[in-house]
């Protein structure tokens, strides 16, 4: 591929990325005062998030059980308020385990 092909696509994804960060600023100009909406709008990121973070957990091993128990492991962890550090590596170390015990 050459620059004349890549530099077109590069700069339409930089346009669409701008335009979905920019629009909204733009066209929601007041203050948004309906208690359903904020509480709405105080949720999206962490649901965000979770759809893009729980697909690549429950596909990151070849084996479903081995995610389940590695995700488990990081709720049980978070749950109880232990660090974002401990969790990560109790989650692996589980999901670890389960691949290796046959």
């Amino acid at each position: 591929m050459t620059w004349t092909e890549v530099l077109p696509g590069i700069l339409t994804m930089a346009l669409v990325t701008y335009l979905i960060r920019a629009l909204p600023l733009a066209l929601f100009t007041r203050t948004i005062t309906s208690p359903r909406i904020r509480s709405f709008l105080y949720y999206v990121p962490y649901a965000v998030l979770a759809a893009m973070t729980v697909p690549g957990v429950f596909t990151a091993t070849p084996h479903l059980a081995s995610a389940i128990t590695g995700c488990a492991a990081a709720v049980l962890l978070a749950w109880h308020g232990k660090g974002l550090l401990a969790v990560s590596l109790a989650a692996a170390a589980a999901g670890l385990l389960a691949l290796l015990i046959p």
